[in-house]
Parts: structure tokens; sequence; C-alpha cells
């Protein structure tokens, strides 16, 4: 639980906020080591070690968090916070109020800044006033680049992978038909589901917004190479039957729908369709110029989501940048998770220039 209120953007303040995290490593006694992880729109603070009790997968950048990785552990004490608006013990849609009923669509509206600022308070509880370095991809790109914007005094580096400075268009319009496809769910109930019978929450829109989302976080020369045309095994598309896509993403739907809340994939959507680091501050070129470390800012360029274009203008912009950096992969958007090896070889560059 963190101090008081969090005063929010768009006026409001939300109460007793709590911040769910792991840790790996040691906190030096001067707090110089500290390196924060930010995880993408349906990840959580589970970003290394072992499969357990809230976590049926692996650390979803395991590869990259451990003694002898990237992030070495016996140097770095690595910070993984869930986000602000989450489902995975920070405080959220499904979170209860102080009168005890779950805030559900009463869940006031948040902004990257806003989640930002939570996790400042957090670094203010671990006795961090600056980290070596902030780095995340995708939503936690977004939530990377705000910290330096933000923070730039507690920001000893910035790696930014496939998120944009602003999002755009298109994506606004992805976000906002994947919330569309939850709130058309009658389990949606307006939000108000979380004291409704077990299995009776929007189950359906959640599943079909991941499958809309699944669609842009890969390529079609990966989706094309990997199942092209082909029926599922033992089913006939003219019967009613799937192709394999279809079973792919039916797939990665129903593994969400069992672990993840329909409330904050609604709220963090919002969030990341409203992020935008040059809001009120003159312009995007204006504000990045203030984020003046060390940065590295990469895409992928098989992204279709956000493209390699996006992270150029704030490579260009940021002066502690040089020039966008190119994670080559048949995955898109997801390359961010998968080519570990590629996304290491940045953060070791990066860490020996923190100050």
């Amino acid at each position: 639980m963190l101090d008081g209120a969090l005063g929010l953007e768009y006026g409001g303040k939300l109460p007793d906020v709590r911040l769910a995290y792991e840790t790996w490593g040691r906190l030096a006694p001067d707090g110089t080591n500290a390196v924060l992880v930010l995880h993408a729109l349906t990840g959580d603070s589970h970003a290394a070690g072992p499969a357990g009790p809230g976590h049926p997968s692996a650390g979803w950048w395991d590869a990259l968090i451990g003694p002898g990785r990237a992030l070495d552990t016996d140097r770095w004490f690595v910070v993984a916070p869930n986000v602000l608006g989450g489902c995975q013990g920070s405080t959220g849609p499904s979170s209860r109020r102080p009168d005890g009923v779950p805030w559900g669509s009463s869940f006031p509206y948040l902004t990257v800044r806003d989640q930002v600022a939570a996790e400042a308070l957090l670094a203010d509880a671990l006795g961090i006033g600056r980290w070596a370095s902030v780095i995340g991809g995708s939503m936690g790109g977004m939530r990377a680049l705000e910290w330096a914007v933000s923070h730039p005094g507690r920001t000893g580096s910035l790696l930014m992978l496939a998120a944009p400075a602003a999002s755009s268009a298109e994506q606004i319009a992805w976000g906002s038909t994947q919330i569309a496809a939850i709130r058309s769910d009658p389990g949606w109930r307006g939000g108000g589901y979380h004291d409704a019978p077990a299995g009776s929450g929007p189950h359906r829109g959640l599943g079909l917004a991941r499958r809309i989302a699944h669609v842009t976080y890969r390529s079609e020369a990966e989706l094309g190479s990997r199942f092209g045309g082909r029926a599922q095994p033992g089913e006939l598309p003219s019967l009613g039957g799937r192709y394999e896509v279809e079973s792919y993403l039916d797939h990665h739907a129903d593994k969400l729908v069992r672990r993840f809340d329909a409330g904050s994939y609604v709220v963090l959507t919002e969030a990341m369709n409203a992020h935008d680091v040059g809001r009120g501050r003159g312009g995007a070129a204006r504000a990045l110029r203030r984020a003046d470390m060390p940065a590295l800012i990469a895409g992928i360029d098989s992204d279709r989501l956000y493209p390699p274009a996006q992270q150029a203008e704030p490579a260009a912009l940021l002066p502690g940048a040089d020039h966008v950096r190119i994670i080559e992969s048949p995955y898109g958007h997801d390359g961010f998770l998968i080519e570990t090896e590629q996304v290491g070889a940045l953060v070791r560059e990066l860490l020996p220039a923190a100050r």
C-alpha cells in the first residue's frame, strides 16, 4: 500500500493505492543499482522465475533477468511492478473500494502518467531516488518513456522497445475496437460484473478482444508460414470447423480469459490510447528534449502495430539517443518478448552508460 491518495491527471483521486511488485537481486547501500522493468498490456510483475501460484507461465523476460544474464542480478536490483489498473495484485477495477464494493465501472480513467506517478511512489517506498535504468516494451515502453520525461532526474538511462511517443489514430482504432468487443458482451453489465455469479462475466468479449489484438502482435508473414489457409486437423471450415489460425487465436483467447480481468483490459487499453508524452508540454519535441539521459530506442522490423518509423521520432529527438535500433524478427510486435538475445545485447550496451 502506498501512502496517501494518488491525484490523477484528468482529475479526482484514487485512494489506498496498492502496487504489487517483484524484485531480484539486492539493493546497494547507496541505492544506485536499481533497474525498473515495465511490462506490456497483459503482462504483470512476474518478469522472471518459474510458473507458480498466480503465474501460470514462467516470467515473460526470464531469459534476461538473473545471475550472469543481461540484467545480472549479482549486480543489479531489478524491480518489476504490476501496473496501476491491472489485476495481478495492483489496484484496478476488480479491487475493492474503501467501502468494500468492487470498483468496477466506478474505477477512474487512468493515463500512462498516472501509472508512472504510482510507480514513483513505489520507488519512494523502496528507498530508490534514481533508477540506474528504466526499461520497457510496448505499454511498458510507453511508461518507460513517460518516466524519462516526467522524472528525468530519477531516470539514469532509458531503453524503450516497440513503443511510440504518442499513440496514432490507427493504434487508437485497434484499441477502441477491442474495448467495444468487451463492452458489447452482455456479461459486461456496464462494468459492474465483479460481484456477479462466477462464470457470468464478459469472457466472450475479452476473448474476442484478445483475438483482435493477437493478430496485430504477429506479422502476416509469420502467420502465413505457420498456418497458411490450412484447416484445423479433424475440422472442416465448410461444415463449421476452424482453420488452423482460428484454433491458434482461440487458444490465446482462452488462456487470457482464465487469468485476466476484462475491466483491467479496458482501463489499460484506454491509458494506452491516451498515451502522448507531448500532451500539455508543448508537443513531443519539447517534451523529449527534457529527457537528457543515455537512451536506446529500438523497433522491430516486422512490427505492424508499432512500426519502427514511430521509434525514429524519439530516437532523433532524445538528447541522449543516437539512432533507432532495429530488432530483426519474423514475429512482429511480440519480437520484443521473443528475441531476448537481441534485447539482451541492447541492455548490456545501455547499462554501462547508466549514470
